[in-house]
């Protein structure tokens, strides 16, 4: 039998609640084995909830609990959780997180600590909600070198730029849109600044190049200066605004990973993504392109990752885990400056005479916008100097 703990009865907490109930019998069937809540962990009170002779305020009844055989961490961040996490796998307990901060700092170091207890640390939900993406990265493309990720994984700002579009709204008010709907919190600086994209880059990265790429080493810039009438010069070339977090893997074996908004093509998959829906586009040398499209967040897409991993973590135990990390490499990480690529520039005044210049129908008096040809970044702010720049997005080629 296998005795689950879900720590934390948030959104993602009470979803998993509710499938691992919902759907028990055939929970049950596909782990090949019965699987049961016994506890939630939670400081607050939910008495009218119909789990509430589950809950219990104390880590340790659960860490105690020789029946508890998963431990289902959805706290997030990386205190309480950091800390239930280790207790959890040293005390010989698999762990399953939808917790991207926790993974993204710490993953080496618990999957380390998984492997030296015999059990599994997975994390499936961490990227992409509901969209299958780390196992397949890990399993199904296992004979490929991964030669680049490229994904929209962050829905909050993908509504933003939607609304801003289809509504044509400035940025201030498609944002308030998005924590009217559930979509933003009310603290939004994660969603908008690219941290919550930066920490599922890491993710990904570590598992499709093997060594620990920590969020720190991630140039990573947001949405928040983005404008409609940025907005118009991308659709005036067939373009539209994506935030999107890439890792390239460099000749010399260093890998570049990057954080920013893209101008995207609308023939490439990646510039029709829409709304609060994800998408991430991996390169295998031997496969070529594969893309993971669906629901990037909310309450049941999410369990429905986490209960996979409980399920998963119920058959076949250590042979459910990802392959260990290496260490972190400081040396292997080439800067994002150093990445060549065409450019959009809006300028307050003059021009660009010798690159491509765009037109919208409703040109601001004395702006302009361009497309430059492929250059690093040190290139074009040599470009750029003594001009009067509005904004400068990477063109995705």
């Amino acid at each position: 039998m296998v005795k689950v703990a879900i720590l934390g009865f948030g959104v993602v907490g009470s979803g998993v609640a509710e499938v691992i109930t919902g759907n028990g019998a055939g929970i049950s069937k596909k782990a090949d084995d019965l699987v049961e809540l016994k506890y939630i962990l939670d400081v607050r009170d939910f008495p009218d909830s119909p789990f509430a002779q589950n809950f219990v305020k104390d880590f340790a009844a659960i860490e105690n609990d020789p029946e508890v055989n998963v431990v289902v961490e959805t706290i997030g961040g990386v205190g309480a959780a950091l800390d239930f996490t280790e207790r959890a796998l040293k005390a010989g307990k698999s762990v399953v997180s939808s917790n991207k901060e926790l993974v993204a700092t710490h993953g080496r170091r618990l999957l380390d600590l998984a492997a030296e207890n015999n059990v599994v640390y997975l994390f499936e939900a961490s990227v992409g909600g509901g969209i299958p993406i780390l196992r397949p990265l890990s399993e199904c493309m296992a004979a490929n070198d991964i030669l680049e990720i490229c994904g929209i994984v962050n829905g909050t700002a993908n509504y933003i730029f939607t609304r801003m579009v289809q509504d044509g709204i400035p940025f201030e008010e498609a944002l308030r849109g998005a924590q009217a709907n559930g979509y933003a919190e009310q603290n939004p600086t994660a969603d908008v600044e690219g941290m919550d994209t930066c920490r599922k880059l890491c993710i990904l990265s570590s598992i499709a190049f093997g060594w620990h790429l920590l969020p720190e080493q991630v140039p990573t810039t947001g949405i928040t200066k983005i404008t409609l009438a940025d907005e118009a010069y991308a659709a005036a070339c067939g373009m539209r605004i994506k935030l999107l977090g890439r890792a390239i893997a460099q000749e010399d074996g260093s890998v570049c990973p990057f954080v920013e908004p893209h101008f995207v093509s609308l023939q490439d998959p990646l510039g029709g993504v829409e709304d609060v829906f994800n998408a991430i586009k991996v390169k295998g040398d031997a496969v070529g392109d594969v893309m993971f499209y669906g629901r990037g967040a909310g309450k049941l897409p999410t369990a429905s990752a986490v209960v996979a991993d409980v399920i998963a973590a119920a058959r076949k135990l250590t042979r459910a885990g990802y392959h260990p990390w290496q260490a972190n490499r400081p040396d292997s990480v080439m800067p994002s400056d150093k990445l060549a690529s065409r450019w959009y520039v809006r300028l307050a005044e003059g021009g660009l005479s010798a690159e491509e210049k765009l037109t919208i129908d409703q040109a601001v008096a004395g702006e302009s916008g361009w497309i430059t040809e492929a250059m690093t970044r040190p290139e074009l702010n040599k470009m750029l100097e003594g001009k009067a720049v509005l904004s400068v997005i990477r063109v995705l080629d």
